[in-house]
């Protein structure tokens, strides 16, 4: 449980120092993802962004295990 809280620790670490240049990466604005924009409101939710995410986890995580 120590090894995996350090670990998530230093990726969180990681993924703060290396935000400003993550963000340019065209990750949230995908197709597939929906976005409504009316007058008073704007709806934003990163379907195939979410999916990404997701499938590329479950594989770090499937090979990291093996």
């Amino acid at each position: 449980m120590q090894q995996l809280l350090m670990t998530l620790g230093i990726v969180l670490l990681l993924l703060g120092i290396l935000w400003p240049w993550l963000s340019q990466l065209p990750f949230g604005r995908l197709p597939g993802d929906i976005y409504i924009e009316r007058e008073n409101f704007s709806f934003y939710f990163p379907l195939v962004t979410g999916l990404l995410i997701s499938i590329v986890l479950t594989l770090l995580l499937w090979w990291l295990r093996k």
